[in-house]
């Protein structure tokens, strides 16, 4: 069996990730959606192990002192982090993993396993971003503001990525995110694990 490919993908608060991904991995099979660790709140609707493993700082600072974690970061006041060991059985079960993470995160993944593919998710416009964050209904005028700011720092980065997809229209975006790991999945190095029988027969 091939193992699989791991994925990054990036995007400011507002950008539309969660829903992108939520949506392409029902799309498109063979996919994991690696479920981080956070010290944040839970918020309405989410639950527990499905969004996120909520945890507590003292549970969090353990996981790092032991290592558990391939990447983590500080966001806003809260702790997110990735463990290693979930990523590492999926993707030798030959599943493609997608790692919704900042930039900080990504550059953590990136040195570690130079193999991964990244993708930032942008905003149609910095008008329509201010708007989705505002819709959400959640949170305070201060909070919104701190989070725009944070979002035009966030995709400051945007040159660290391998793939850049602007989240205008939704149907595009997903079409495009889909075509990056199809296209990912033809490469000659991932179609000759895959193939290996038929090559055999066909050249030997």
């Amino acid at each position: 069996m091939s193992t699989g490919t791991l994925y990054i993908i990036s995007a400011p608060s507002g950008a539309g990730k969660t829903s992108l991904v939520k949506q392409l991995r029902e799309d498109v099979d063979s996919i994991a959606v690696s479920v981080s660790h956070t010290t944040r709140a839970m918020r309405p609707g989410e639950l527990d192990t499905k969004d996120y493993f909520f945890v507590t700082r003292e549970e969090f600072s353990s996981m790092v002192a032991d290592q558990a974690f391939l990447e983590h970061a500080q966001v806003f006041d809260n702790f997110y982090g990735t463990a290693q060991q979930t990523v590492t059985d999926n993707l030798a079960n030959g599943l493609d993993v997608i790692l919704e993470i900042d930039w900080q995160g990504a550059q953590q993944i990136k040195a570690r396993l130079p193999a991964a593919l990244s993708i930032f998710i942008l905003p149609p416009s910095i008008e329509i971003l201010q708007q989705r964050l505002q819709n959400r209904g959640q949170d305070s005028a201060e909070i919104i503001a701190r989070r725009m700011r944070d979002a035009v720092a966030e995709m400051q980065h945007f040159a660290e990525f391998d793939y850049l997809v602007v989240n205008d229209d939704f149907q595009l975006a997903l079409n495009q995110l889909k075509s990056i790991i199809m296209a990912n999945r033809l490469r000659q190095n991932i179609q000759r694990q895959r193939l290996s029988i038929l090559l055999n027969d066909l050249i030997n």
